[in-house]
């Protein structure tokens, strides 16, 4: 058995905490819990006097001021309009990802979680309607249309490998059309005011200059960081949600690499080899000056095999999970809970909400999912049932950021928007308790 220096101990800590922190920063789960933890903060701080400190934060004004150039606006329309625009150019980015190589990149894979997705969309809001019709409150029909990944997904986790690879990998792309859904929907019925042409052309040439750097394999990230920088200051002024530019910029990232497998397989071995008769066999010895220049000429080639999408989706999902996303859940879940919240006059808001989300995502979910199974168009998950699709629908209930976003759109008086955070917060709690408790009901089930 070998001995343990203490160098060596020393090398094997270092190499677990950097493990653990590794799985800690792409831990959907841990994500979804500091999401929780945060809404839980921002409620506290609406309701509690004492704490009103930080629920005051978010409504005072922060600005930009350079030269003749200001731009203003409260610390709250920062995070919605600013911070979140990095949210959706990652979701934007997984989009694309999911488009190109993973479950929906054909549409044998795509079918089921598009069909359910669109079911899940179209029946929350149709019961919406249903309360809310004919009324003040007709804007709100997008409200209970989108699924909150983090904390669904996080849900699911919680029952480990008990549910089935196949059913986790549905709600995944299940919600990632979600989003796509809820983008168009923002983008379309949702504009944060009237619409600027000038600005809008203005964009479209942005777009362009970002289309020929794609075309011309630039991967250099600040070609398309500053013009990014830019389109988003022009979309914000042209009366479309600023946030939309952030899923335009990420349609105009690079997914190819610079060299194909081939060339990187047979130039890294040829590095190697050459990075091994180099060296003098000693394990724990600084490598010398040529198996450094080699090191560098691998991870070179390292970089030109990793596209430019999965270096932005890589670097930027730590800080949408834990900074992002909690920040946005502290200056939006605040709401003062009150017996006089509901009154009859905004109920139908709160039914439509709560019918919509715990409702009809289920029946959507699992009515499209059905049709386009027996239609032969989709198939499902490999060791999946329907009461376990059903199941899963409860959960895809948990509506929380998205929901939040629109009702944030949908409502211009407060006390309306107050109402539809706290019906989304409510009925977000009880699909969550729900659905992992159905979940876990039926994978058992299935265990036996």
């Amino acid at each position: 058995m070998a001995k343990l220096t203490p160098r060596k101990i020393v090398a094997t800590v270092e190499a677990d905490f950097k493990h653990f922190f590794s799985q800690f920063l792409h831990n959907e789960s841990i994500g979804g819990i500091i999401l929780l933890i945060c809404t839980i903060i921002s409620l506290l701080c609406a309701n509690i006097p004492q704490l009103g400190a930080l629920h005051e934060l978010w409504s005072r004004d922060a600005g930009i001021y350079v030269g003749n150039f200001s731009l203003s606006m409260s610390v709250g329309h920062w995070i919605n309009d600013g911070l979140m625009a990095v949210f959706f150019f990652v979701v934007g980015l997984e989009i694309k990802r999911e488009m190109l190589v993973g479950e929906l990149s054909s549409f044998k894979h795509a079918s089921l979680p598009i069909f359910a997705a669109v079911g899940g969309m179209i029946v929350p809001a149709l019961l919406y309607t249903l309360f809310n019709g004919n009324g003040d409150f007709s804007n709100g029909w997008g409200i209970p249309m989108a699924t909150d990944i983090a904390f669904a997904i996080g849900v699911l986790s919680l029952l480990g490998k008990r549910v089935p690879l196949g059913l986790k990998v549905f709600l995944t792309a299940l919600a990632i059309v979600d989003d796509l859904g809820a983008i168009v929907v923002l983008a379309i019925f949702y504009p944060s005011h009237a619409l600027h042409f000038d600005m809008l052309l203005y964009a479209m040439a942005v777009v362009l200059v970002l289309y020929f750097f794609n075309r011309n394999k630039v991967n250099n990230m600040l070609f398309y960081i500053i013009p990014g920088i830019l389109l988003w200051y022009l979309i914000l002024k042209s009366g479309i949600h600023a946030t939309i530019a952030g899923v335009i910029l990420a349609m105009t990232i690079p997914s190819r690499t610079v060299i194909n497998e081939v060339k990187f397989m047979v130039r890294v071995r040829y590095l190697l080899e050459k990075f091994k008769n180099a060296g003098n066999s000693e394990v724990e010895v600084l490598a010398n000056p040529q198996q450094q220049h080699i090191i560098h000429r691998i991870d070179k080639h390292v970089q030109e095999i990793n596209p430019l999408l999965h270096k932005f989706e890589t670097m930027l999902h730590p800080w949408v999970t834990f900074f992002i996303m909690p920040v946005f859940a502290l200056a939006n879940s605040g709401v003062e809970i009150s017996l006089n919240l509901f009154t009859p006059q905004v109920m139908p808001i709160a039914e439509g909400i709560f019918f919509g989300l715990l409702f009809g995502k289920p029946i959507g979910i699992f009515l499209f999912s059905f049709v386009s199974v027996k239609l032969g168009i989709a198939k499902l998950p490999t060791g999946t049932k329907w009461r376990q699709i059903a199941a899963l629908g409860v959960i895809a209930g948990i509506g929380f950021t998205m929901s939040i976003f629109i009702d944030s759109l949908a409502f211009t008086r407060e006390y309306l928007v107050n109402v539809g955070k706290a019906a989304i917060l409510g009925t977000s709690f009880v699909a969550a308790v729900a659905g992992l408790g159905l979940m876990f009901l039926t994978c058992k089930a299935e265990k036996k």
